[in-house]
């Protein structure tokens, strides 16, 4: 049996939730998707300029599984902009 997965506190709602490359049609686009607690990673890095143990503590993680999340997103939004993808952000 797994273990159940841990509320994450998520400060913010995006409004908006798709972002593409401008001139394709999303029908010829692969998705990839982020989630809220990626995208909230993210902002609290880069955005809000905080350390990381600072962040884990506004996302009540710890540190370790915060830099896990802060890199999925890295990897995911990586991949979307040198292959041309559309990014989704899934609301749980």
């Amino acid at each position: 049996m797994t273990r159940p997965r841990l509320y994450r506190k998520i400060g913010f709602n995006p409004n908006i939730t798709y972002f593409k490359p401008q001139g394709v049609p999303m029908r010829f686009l692969e998705v990839i998707d982020l989630s809220l607690e990626e995208i909230e990673a993210l902002r609290l890095k880069n955005i809000e300029n905080l350390e990381q143990i600072e962040c884990a503590k506004k996302m009540k993680t710890s540190q370790s599984t915060f830099q896990r999340i802060l890199s999925s997103a890295y990897k995911k939004i990586s991949s979307a902009l040198i292959s041309g993808k559309a990014i989704k952000i899934i609301k749980d």
